[in-house]
């Protein structure tokens, strides 16, 4: 039993650090291979990074392990020593494949399509890295610092920053670039989003009924989703109310609605964006 739990665990570790090499591998096909060819930059240390390249011709890769480092140390204390070995992780590799595909000449010269693939990939890249508990980016460990003795969120912090990285850009590569930079980031963080939640786009919807056991049937029966029951109580009748959780895709928020107009139009409904699901041991089932 404790042979099979440590092959578990030495799966996952493995598996962790082996899908971390390949968000690596894809970041930097995304940075050397599209943007830094078309003089275009991403936010964050990587931004710096390719600014501090532009300026001293030193490899990039350099730039994204020693600048990463100070942030690093700062992160051992205040997110764990877990991360911050995974990080250095990601680094390394990173840095690897950056001096190893610099060389190669650059997939286009076309700007615009090399702002919206390149952010692709590099998205893509650094989403499977976060995923999977690893970073390139130390200037969200000091928004995460800031955010503890302030009233503003991790995404501001880190906008503030790519705000001066974005301007320095416009200094150094002209205001044209310093734009398509800015498009980069944005395609780079709506890819990134997508490998971290997933392609499901799960919704979590939870029903207020009179009628619990019809909806919650009708629910299994249409669309082949279980249903969790909870018991409620009205803040203001104080009357006993059944409370039915379920996860489903967009696709079946239509069906979803129909039900409810079917079943209990007065029934009370939230739907919800879940970035993920994990657990259970109840699959959707065929629908008859």
């Amino acid at each position: 039993m404790k042979e099979n739990k440590q092959n578990k665990i030495t799966f996952r570790t493995v598996k962790k650090y082996v899908l971390i090499l390949v968000g690596c591998l894809i970041a930097a096909v995304g940075l050397e291979l599209f943007l830094i060819p078309n003089n275009i930059i991403d936010g964050g240390v990587v931004g710096i990074s390719i600014i501090a390249h532009y300026l001293t011709g030193i490899p990039l890769g350099v730039f994204t392990f020693i600048l990463n480092l100070p942030f690093l140390a700062l992160g051992y204390k205040q997110i764990g020593k877990t991360f911050v070995i995974t990080s250095l992780y990601s680094n390394a590799v990173f840095s690897i494949f950056t001096l190893i595909f610099h060389p190669i000449p650059g997939f286009t010269s076309d700007t615009l399509l090399a702002t919206i693939f390149g952010g692709i990939i590099l998205g893509a890249g650094i989403g499977l890295i976060l995923r999977y508990g690893g970073s390139l980016d130390g200037t969200e460990i000091v928004a995460i610092i800031i955010c503890k003795g302030a009233s503003l969120s991790i995404g501001q912090v880190v906008m503030f920053f790519n705000i001066f990285i974005f301007s320095g850009a416009a200094l150094v590569l002209g205001w044209d670039r310093a734009l398509y930079s800015m498009l980069t980031y944005f395609v780079a963080h709506k890819a990134m989003d997508v490998i971290i939640d997933g392609f499901d786009e799960a919704k979590a919807v939870m029903i207020v009924t009179d009628r619990g056991d019809e909806v919650a049937d009708a629910i299994r029966d249409r669309l082949g989703r279980s249903v969790t029951f909870l018991e409620g109580q009205g803040g203001y009748s104080k009357e006993k109310k059944t409370i039915l959780y379920s996860v489903v895709t967009r696709l079946e928020i239509s069906k979803i609605r129909s039900i409810i107009d079917d079943k209990d139009r007065n029934a009370f409904v939230t739907i919800n964006d879940v970035s993920d699901v994990m657990g259970g041991t109840e699959r959707k089932r065929a629908i008859h």
